[in-house]
């Protein structure tokens, strides 16, 4: 991350969901936005109170704190009247939410509990529809504003165990689109990020992250993205350099989603698989 700003966000006023520690990667964003210059409310469903550490991200940026369910139509009402109070109109929104219900409680994807399952597309997927909605319905978004979320490949491709996110993903990547083309008749400007697989609390719980975490290091030319890396993207998608840049789902991966297969990667699989075959 950058250590001194370049006053990207000097002029802009906004709200980013879903930090809770300092793991999250809207954490890292929250303090790249700060140092750039923004201002920005924080925002986070009530149960952060007790799991996570928001309270000394909202004092390290001089951030209010406002606490909102992201799947309740009444919370977030109360959140962008708060906002219109606070700013006036916001000039971004940052959504970083994401929770697969089956995969915390370990149910396979060929067994899932669709209660779970309609819960975790309504908290990873639904939740920026709801958001976007309320921001333009109280009219608290300002015209050519920018709207980012954060994405994964597993939208796209087929990765066994993350399951259930897979679909969410791929959702929230369509919500992008289907925004897009409304709000750029106010030049307001909607993106996804799809980020490499990142040490978070979430990612923490998909069995099997370390796993897709080092096979992303190895087959990626410049390594995995980290949490900071992916905050200064995101700020040059809040700023006015990005202005033209709208419904799409931009891969901040290290060339990940680029990539066949390593010279590492053969080696690897020789390694292991080649020694079998020899022995064999």
């Amino acid at each position: 991350m950058q250590q001194n700003g370049h006053g990207l966000l000097s002029d802009k006023k906004g709200v980013i969901f879903g930090a809770l520690n300092d793991q999250s990667i809207a954490w890292a964003i929250a303090e790249a936005a700060h140092r750039e210059g923004a201002q920005f409310a924080l925002s986070n469903a009530p149960v952060a109170r007790r799991l996570g550490s928001v309270d000394q991200l909202a004092e390290q940026c001089s951030s209010p704190l406002i606490w909102a369910d992201a799947t309740s139509d009444d919370d977030l009402q109360k959140l962008f009247d708060e906002l219109k109070e606070t700013y006036g109109t916001i000039d971004f929104i940052v959504h970083a939410i994401g929770m697969g219900v089956n995969v915390r409680k370990d149910r396979p994807y060929e067994d899932l509990n669709y209660d779970w399952y309609l819960k975790t597309l309504n908290i990873s997927a639904v939740s920026l529809h709801r958001i976007v909605h309320h921001a333009i319905a109280s009219e608290a978004m300002a015209d050519n504003g920018s709207v980012v979320t954060i994405s994964y490949i597993g939208a796209q491709r087929i990765f066994s165990k993350y399951s259930e996110m897979g679909d969410a993903k791929a959702l929230l990547e369509s919500i992008v689109r289907s925004w897009g083309y409304r709000l750029g008749k106010r030049g307001i400007r909607i993106n996804a990020i799809s980020q490499s697989p990142t040490k978070t609390t979430a990612g923490s719980g998909i069995s099997g992250f370390d796993a897709m975490y080092d096979f992303a290091e190895q087959l990626s030319p410049l390594g995995n993205a980290d949490a900071a890396s992916c905050a200064d993207y995101t700020v040059s998608l809040l700023s006015d350099f990005t202005r033209a840049v709208t419904m799409q789902t931009l891969f901040h991966d290290g060339g990940f989603s680029s990539m066949g297969i390593s010279d590492g990667l053969v080696e690897a699989m020789h390694d292991v698989w080649g020694k079998n075959s020899d022995e064999g």
